[in-house]
């Protein structure tokens, strides 16, 4: 049975499918790649850089960006102290149920932050556990931190769980057979090998809890942090005032996304 060969006009539109697709592809890379710098540049330029500086520099800007700072670290601390433990059993352990705890992981990162703030402030408000204690849980820096850690924390969990998966078992058990116990075997192997997926989620936690706002808003309010600033500027003089406060979140942001990106790892992998 033989095979006709395609001729040199069919040869010719074979070579140039692929080199169509592939500008195609590049155009279409290219055009949404604009979309995400022309708002940056757009903000950038909003202002001379004399006015920029002075107003980035001002005492409103930097309090509600040391106010974001502060809270951001302190939930990524305890975003670190639970969320890495529960990543490592989520990751070593194989139970009934597992997958439902992964969901309840995840549900923080599909709720709109508004819902978020509702559900923590109908746990923790007046009305709920904020009655049983004398410190304020809402209107304060632990409702900042609150609010932030329950939205922010679900990602340093599914990346360290990740981390983890990536790390051999028998290497922990071979440590174990040397004489470690469970616990020396994670802190001498598993962690050191983990390390750079948790740093990476660590940085992830900590660029989110900077961005939080609607839950933030909901829950806590003050101290303003730079999202919650960003918002109240914008109500009270317009965009121009607020230029400035997002001027110093999207740096803060891009010096996070640097940050994953020195440390060599994709935390989505």
């Amino acid at each position: 049975m033989s095979h006709r060969q395609p001729n040199c006009r069919e040869r010719g539109v074979t070579r140039l499918l692929p080199e169509t697709w592939r500008g195609l592809t590049l155009l279409l890379a290219g055009v949404l790649l604009l979309y995400y710098l022309l708002p940056i540049g757009a903000l950038v330029l909003a202002q001379s850089p004399a006015s920029l500086a002075a107003d980035v520099t001002s005492e409103v800007v930097l309090t509600a960006a040391t106010n974001s700072v502060v809270a951001a670290t302190l939930s990524t601390l305890v975003a670190v102290a639970f969320g890495v433990p529960l990543a490592y059993w989520l990751s070593r352990t194989s139970f009934r149920g597992r997958d439902v705890i992964l969901a309840l992981v995840m549900l923080p990162l599909v709720l709109p932050p508004v819902v978020s703030g509702m559900l923590l402030l109908k746990l923790v408000g007046p009305a709920g556990l904020g009655q049983l204690t004398s410190v304020p849980l809402t209107r304060s820096l632990v409702g900042v931190v609150l609010a932030q850690t329950y939205v922010a924390s679900p990602f340093l969990v599914v990346t360290a769980k990740t981390a983890f998966d990536g790390v051999d078992r028998q290497l922990e058990a071979a440590a174990r057979s040397l004489g470690e116990d469970r616990v020396g075997s994670v802190r001498r192997v598993t962690l050191p090998l983990a390390k750079q997926g948790i740093l990476a989620g660590v940085t992830l936690t900590f660029a989110r809890a900077m961005g939080e706002f609607g839950a933030t808003l909901m829950l806590a309010y003050y101290p303003r942090t730079l999202p919650v600033q960003i918002w109240v500027s914008y109500l009270s003089t317009g965009l121009d005032a607020a230029f400035p406060v997002a001027l110093v979140l999207v740096g803060i942001a891009v010096g996070a996304i640097l940050l994953v990106h020195a440390l060599g790892t994709n935390p989505w992998e």
